[in-house]
C-alpha cells in the first residue's frame, strides 16, 4: 500500500503535519509494509489562482506534479488546519489549481480526513466541510477524526498521541483503509 499524506497547512510548525505523520506511523504499525510519503504543501506554492492567470500562463507544473502524486498513491491521509472556520488559503489555492486539471482531484482514492487545533473544537468546522465536499472531488472517504486540544493530547517530543482514548480512535480511523 502506497500512502500519500499531507497537512493542509503552510505552517512550518504545523500541528496538522505532526498529526498526519503520526497517523502514517500508526498505519505502518497496523498494516506492516506501507510505503508512505508525507508532503509539505509549501513545496507546491503557486500564484493565487484566478481564471485570468490560468488563461495567461496555463497550468503551473507544480499543480500537475501534485495531481500526479495523488494518482500514484493507493490512499491519502489529509489533516486539515482551520483558519476562520475554513480551509487555509495555502491549501485552497493548491486545490483550486489542481481541480482545474481534473475536478476529481482525489481520483477515487481511499481517503482518511483528520483535523486538529490547539482548542477544544479540534478544527471540526473545516473537517465537516471536507467530509461533505471531498466525495464530490473524487475522494472515497473511509473515516475521519478530529483531535481537540492538540498540545494537551500530543507529545511533541515523541511525535505520538499521549491520550490513549484518542490514540485508539486514530488507530480505528486509519485501519479503515483497505
Amino acid at each position: 500500500m502506497k500512502i500519500l499524506a499531507f497537512a493542509a497547512s503552510s505552517s512550518k510548525q504545523s500541528i496538522n503535519k505532526q498529526l498526519v505523520t503520526h497517523a502514517v506511523d500508526v498505519l505502518q504499525d497496523l498494516k506492516g509494509t506501507v510505503q508512505s510519503e508525507v508532503l509539505d504543501i509549501n513545496d507546491y506554492e503557486m500564484p493565487l489562482f484566478s481564471l485570468d492567470r490560468e488563461a495567461e500562463f496555463g497550468q503551473p507544473d507544480l499543480a500537475t506534479k501534485f495531481f500526479r502524486k495523488i494518482g500514484d498513491a493507493d490512499a491519502i491521509i489529509i489533516s486539515f488546519a482551520e483558519h476562520n472556520g475554513s480551509y487555509t488559503a495555502a491549501y485552497k489555492n493548491l486545490f483550486d489549481w489542481v481541480s482545474r486539471i481534473d475536478q476529481k482531484v482525489y481520483q477515487g482514492k481511499e481517503t482518511i480526513l483528520l483535523s486538529t487545533s490547539p482548542g477544544a473544537g479540534g478544527a471540526q468546522s473545516v473537517l465537516k466541510s471536507a467530509e461533505i465536499s471531498a466525495p464530490f472531488f473524487g475522494a472515497n472517504v473511509k473515516a475521519s477524526l478530529s483531535v481537540p486540544n492538540f498540545f494537551d493530547n500530543f507529545d511533541i517530543a515523541t511525535g505520538r498521541l499521549k491520550n490513549s482514548t484518542i490514540e485508539k480512535s486514530l488507530r480505528a480511523t486509519v485501519s479503515a483503509l483497505s
